[in-house]
């Protein structure tokens, strides 16, 4: 039974991490043909944010206690999905991510490493918007997308 679960939760896994490359598919291709139609980056970046104020506002528990947004924000699925490693303690939150199925999908269809770093950036605008919206800081360092080995994001409280 245990190897049924294992191999159930595996599927779920990459199920969600599907989805991740599919979303970043249309992600992909409306930039590309955001910028064949002369559109600057900063359409994206400021929709993509305010997808992020929109879940920091009715997505999350605004408390004092940062260990709710914690687990809400670190669940057991997007932990599966992403391959992270998470630490919370004294008001921050430090995760590293092993694997990105948003850079995965991009490099599957042809991305420079150029357009990988900015669509990561344009992505990441999201966590922003929701850290915005906590009154968070939100710190990017490495990522995959410009070929580190890790995606760094650290979250404290302000």
């Amino acid at each position: 039974m245990i190897k049924n679960n294992a191999e159930d939760r595996g599927q779920h896994i990459e199920d969600l991490r599907n989805a991740f490359e599919h979303r970043a598919t249309w992600m992909y291709l409306m930039y590309k043909e955001a910028k064949k139609q002369g559109l600057s980056d900063e359409f994206a970046h400021e929709a993509i944010r305010e997808c992020g104020r929109f879940h920091g506002e009715t997505k999350y528990t605004h408390t004092d206690d940062f260990s709710v947004f914690h687990k809400e924000f670190i669940n057991d699925n997007v932990k599966g999905v992403f391959q992270m490693e998470d630490t919370c303690e004294d008001g921050k939150l430090s995760v590293d991510f092993h694997y990105c199925p948003l850079v995965a999908a991009w490099k599957k269809l042809g991305a420079t490493d150029e357009e990988c770093a900015v669509l990561c950036d344009i992505a990441m605008d999201g966590d922003r918007g929701i850290c915005e919206k906590m009154n968070f800081d939100f710190y990017l360092g490495k990522t995959i997308a410009k070929g580190d080995d890790i995606c760094e994001v650290r979250i404290t409280k302000k």
